[in-house]
């Protein structure tokens, strides 16, 4: 597609409203979480949602294998854990530091002092352009506080 078919519709597909989340994975010392905004829920009995990882972050190979993660919602109050997760984190470095966290059933940590989290076990994915889209099943969550949920809209829809 050339840029001057795309400048027609890049400014509107850039204003599709998205949250603004915290997607943690691993356990233990391979715990790690990532800043993502593509995500949204995909179905009611099981509840599921969807995500989008774009390719090549070590996160999306974790899910592809089945592992769990946890989708932390976050408030619009909370820029600080925008920007403590924005830059992203290497294998192996800590991305936890300084942070409340506790941890689901199976290991994956979750950040308390977010608006609330969701427990998600992968159950399938397909690739769509240079993202891994997975659809997850919900199996636990909470609200942890009732505040209005972080959006974001960006002028453009060829770009982050």
């Amino acid at each position: 597609m050339s840029p001057a078919e795309s400048s027609n519709f890049d400014p509107v597909l850039g204003r599709v409203a998205s949250g603004i989340y915290i997607l943690t994975a691993g356990s233990g010392d391979r715990a790690t979480g990532m800043l993502t905004s593509w995500a949204m829920q995909a179905g009611f009995t099981p509840p599921m949602i969807s995500v989008a990882i774009k390719h090549g972050r070590y996160v999306g190979d974790w899910l592809t294998q089945g592992e769990p993660f946890v989708l932390n919602v976050l408030g619009e109050d909370q820029a600080d854990l925008l920007k403590h997760f924005g830059g992203g984190f290497e294998p192996e470095e800590p991305a936890f530091n300084n942070l409340a966290i506790t941890h689901c059933p199976r290991g994956v940590p979750i950040l308390t002092d977010c608006l609330g989290h969701l427990e998600c076990e992968p159950q399938s994915h397909v690739d769509s352009g240079d993202h891994r889209i997975f659809v997850a099943k919900i199996v636990r969550g909470g609200l942890h506080r009732d505040v209005p949920p972080m959006t974001h809209i960006r002028k453009s829809g060829s770009r982050y």
